[in-house]
C-alpha cells in the first residue's frame, strides 16, 4: 500500500490546484453565496473544460476513467476553497450511479452533457432525522409501474440538478432515476450551516416505470453510492481543514504579542500540532479507504473509521484554527469561519461519528462473533 502520488495524479492535483486558486478566491466565494442558488457557473464550466467533472467517470460516459483515488485529489482542492459547485453529486451521488448502473438507454438519456457541465444529477439517499440512511420510498404497484411516495432530505444540488437519483420499494429494493419535474415531486429548498442550498424533496405517489429502474440490487447499489459519497465528503474535509490549518499558522506567525510572534507561544504550538495531527489521521484513513475501493476490497471498516475521523478530527481542527485566530476568528465575515461552517455541515452529511463509531463497533464485534 503506497500512498505516494505518481506523476499523473500530482499533475491532476496541479490542474485542480490552479483552477479552484484562480477562480474560487474569497471573494469570488462571498459573490456566490449571496445569489440564490449559491452555484459558481462559470468555476463549473472550467471544471469541465479541464475534464475534472467526469475524473471518476469511465470514458464510454466521456469522463477521464480514473479512480476513487483520483477523485478524492480534486475533491480536497475544493475543500481547500470552499468552491459552491456541486462536484459531489456528480463524483459520487447521482450520475456515477447512472453510469455504473444504468442501461444503455438510461445513460445515453441522462449522461449526456454531464461533463460538459450542461447537465447536473443528484442523489437523494438521507431519510428524515432518527431513519436508516438507506430507507426507500414506498412502492404501490399501479399498471407497469409504481407510485412511490416519502420523503429524502439534506439533497445536494436539488435546485439546479434535473433529476435525482434514489431508492424506491417496487419489485423489492431497488434505485430509480426521477426527473425533478416529475408530478407528485415538491422540491423545497433551505440554506444549510455551510451556506449551501440543499433540498427537502416530498413523493407524493411518483410515477416510477421499470424503465426508470437501474440494474441490479438496491441494497447493494445504495451501499456503493454510500461508500463513494463519505469518501469524498472525507476528502473535502482533509481541504478544509488543511487550508484552516494553513490559514491559522500564517496568522500566529505575523501576528505578534509582547516583542514575538504568537507562534513562539509553547500553548499556541501544542493546538497547531495536534490541529495537524490531526489532519494527518483524516489524511491517513481517508486515502486507505479510498485506495480499497479502487481495489475492491472490503470497505466495512476503512468507511466509517475514514469518516469518524473527518467528522471528529475535522471539527477539532475547524474549532482549533478559530481560537489560534482569536478575536478575528469569531468574525463570521473572516474566511476562517466559512471552514468551520463547512467542516460542521461535512461531519454529519451521511452519518456522524457517533453513527460511524456504532457501525464500525458493530462490524468488529460481528467478525469476532
Amino acid at each position: 500500500m503506497d500512498f505516494d502520488l505518481t506523476d499523473d495524479q500530482q499533475a491532476l492535483c496541479g490542474l485542480a490546484e490552479r483552477i479552484f486558486g484562480d477562480l474560487a478566491s474569497t471573494d469570488r466565494v462571498a459573490e456566490v453565496e449571496a445569489t440564490d442558488d449559491r452555484f459558481d457557473r462559470s468555476l463549473w464550466e472550467a471544471l469541465a473544460e479541464a475534464g475534472l467533472i467526469g475524473v471518476a467517470l469511465p470514458e464510454r460516459d466521456g469522463g477521464l476513467g480514473l479512480g476513487m483515488v483520483e477523485a478524492c485529489l480534486v475533491l480536497e482542492q475544493q475543500g481547500r476553497r470552499v468552491a459552491p459547485v456541486p462536484l459531489l453529486a456528480v463524483t459520487a451521488l447521482g450520475a456515477w450511479a447512472i453510469s455504473a448502473h444504468g442501461s444503455d438507454a438510461q445513460r445515453a438519456r441522462w449522461l449526456e452533457g454531464i461533463t460538459e457541465g450542461s447537465r447536473i444529477l443528484t442523489g437523494a439517499w438521507t431519510d428524515p432525522a432518527g431513519a436508516d440512511l438507506s430507507q426507500p420510498l414506498t412502492g404501490v404497484a399501479e399498471g407497469t409501474g409504481w407510485r412511490v411516495s416519502g420523503t429524502k432530505v439534506a439533497v445536494p444540488a436539488a435546485g439546479v440538478a434535473e433529476a435525482v437519483v434514489v431508492p424506491v420499494d417496487t419489485d423489492g429494493h431497488r434505485v430509480a432515476i426521477v426527473p425533478t419535474d416529475a408530478e407528485g415531486l415538491t422540491v423545497t429548498l433551505a440554506e444549510t450551516t455551510s451556506r449551501e442550498i440543499r433540498g427537502a424533496l416530498e413523493f407524493d405517489a411518483v410515477m416510477v416505470e421499470p424503465e426508470d429502474l437501474l440494474e441490479g440490487d438496491g441494497d447493494r447499489i445504495t451501499q456503493e453510492v454510500l461508500d463513494r459519497a463519505r469518501i469524498g465528503i472525507c476528502a473535502m474535509v482533509l481541504g478544509c481543514c488543511e487550508e484552516a490549518l494553513a490559514m491559522a499558522a500564517t496568522h500566529v506567525s505575523e501576528r505578534e504579542q509582547f516583542g514575538r510572534p504568537l507562534s513562539t507561544n509553547q500553548g499556541v504550538a501544542i493546538q497547531a500540532a495536534d490541529a495537524a495531527i490531526d489532519t494527518d489521521g483524516i489524511r491517513v484513513t481517508l486515502q486507505q479507504a479510498a485506495w480499497r475501493l479502487d481495489n475492491g476490497l472490503d470497505l466495512s471498516q476503512a468507511v466509517p473509521t475514514a469518516k469518524w475521523w473527518a467528522a471528529e478530527a475535522g471539527q477539532r481542527v475547524v474549532v482549533t484554527t478559530q481560537h489560534l485566530h482569536g478575536g478575528t476568528g469569531a468574525d463570521i465575515s473572516h474566511p476562517a469561519h466559512r471552514y468551520f461552517l463547512w467542516v460542521l455541515q461535512l461531519a454529519d452529511s451521511l452519518g456522524g461519528a457517533g453513527a460511524h463509531l456504532a457501525r464500525l463497533g458493530s462490524t468488529i464485534v460481528d467478525r469476532a462473533s
